[in-house]
């Protein structure tokens, strides 16, 4: 009689079957390709059971938004394209959509690795400042993000972020999240 291993429902301890969906697409280095970035990438997303208009869509929307115009503004150099990833985690069983725990890893790679953002948050520009507000969004709307070098093959940056997402949670407008159920509750 040949040896299996244990169904899940046998085992006590069974980690998670993870489903990775991945999204990736260049686009030239200009406020169209910023643009088409953002909207290709919530394509990607309805794709993926994320409508656009939820609130993860949006999320995830906003901050392809400013790492793509990060990329055409302080990453461009001429001739060359900037790329987006997207790379969708999620428990292969149980819910999808919104009702699942899932993560979105935003990741936009430019050419112009000298022209890296800094490593902290930066500080809140002031009031009549014209431009210094995109990493602060980023950082209120991802669980984290950062920049990596590319490899020898690809030279510049890679900038990204990840956003978490659980069920009955939807980001606020300062990037904390709050239950449905518990509105006005701040959660980390």
């Amino acid at each position: 009689m040949p040896l299996h291993p244990p169904s899940p429902a046998h085992c006590p301890i069974h980690p998670p079957t993870i489903t990775e969906r991945v999204f990736t697409r260049t686009f030239p280095a200009t406020c169209q390709g910023a643009r088409l970035a953002r909207l290709r990438a919530s394509d990607a997303l309805a794709g993926w059971d994320l409508p656009p208009g939820s609130a993860p869509s949006d999320t995830v929307a906003s901050v392809v938004a400013e790492l793509a115009n990060n990329a055409v503004l302080h990453g461009h150099v001429p001739g060359r394209d900037f790329a987006l990833t997207l790379t969708h985690r999620a428990p292969a069983d149980g819910p999808r959509g919104e009702d699942a725990p899932y993560s979105v890893l935003v990741e936009v790679a430019d050419t112009r690795a000298e022209a890296v953002p800094p490593s902290a948050v930066p500080r809140a520009p002031g009031p009549d400042a014209e431009s210094g507000r995109g990493l602060l969004l980023v950082a209120a709307l991802a669980a984290d993000w950062g920049v990596r070098g590319r490899d020898a093959a690809a030279p510049g940056k890679t900038v990204w972020a990840r956003c978490d997402f659980r069920p009955g949670h939807r980001p606020a407008p300062n990037g904390t999240c709050v239950t449905t159920a518990e509105r006005g509750t701040r959660r980390a």
